[in-house]
């Protein structure tokens, strides 16, 4: 039950670092070999919306990244500091009303990167509070396969 965090600044060449570790601790935690390439590429694009999210709203708190080593899972927590503030026609985020063309540009790459985030990765939720956004994804690990 082993767990790594990780805090960066959020530059983009920080981004490669956070995939090479997810994909080390995903290896040792028992994630299949097959799977690692979609660990890295998962991490990759959720660490780089969290980049661009702390670049577009000026936030100078690192990007957090939590890997837990579980008995039958590894999971990965990416978060971002925007927080949300709440609104009747939809989450706005750090007080931006959704449709300010500023805003309608990063949500078409915010979703776009979701969307990818999505088709690598079956088990994937994503939420937003007072602390900011996170992006949580797990992987089965060998344990979790049931032998014959």
């Amino acid at each position: 039950m082993a767990t790594v965090e990780l805090r960066f600044s959020a530059q983009p060449e920080h981004v490669r670092t956070a995939r090479l570790v997810a994909a080390a601790v995903a290896r040792r935690a028992g994630v299949d070999e097959a799977v690692l390439d979609e660990v890295r590429l998962a991490v990759g694009e959720a660490c780089s919306r969290a980049v661009g999210l702390h670049r577009s709203h000026g936030i100078t708190a690192p990007v957090r990244v939590v890997l837990n080593e579980e008995e039958k899972a590894f999971s990965i927590e990416v978060g971002d500091g925007v927080t949300t503030v709440s609104g009747a026609a939809g989450e706005a985020r750090d007080g931006v009303a959704p449709g300010d063309s500023h805003e309608s540009d990063a949500e078409g790459e915010d979703e776009m990167g979701l969307a990818v985030i999505s088709g690598l990765v079956d088990d994937v939720e994503v939420t937003s509070g007072d602390d900011g956004g996170v992006i949580r994804m797990s992987w089965p690990t060998a344990s979790a396969v049931a032998l014959p």
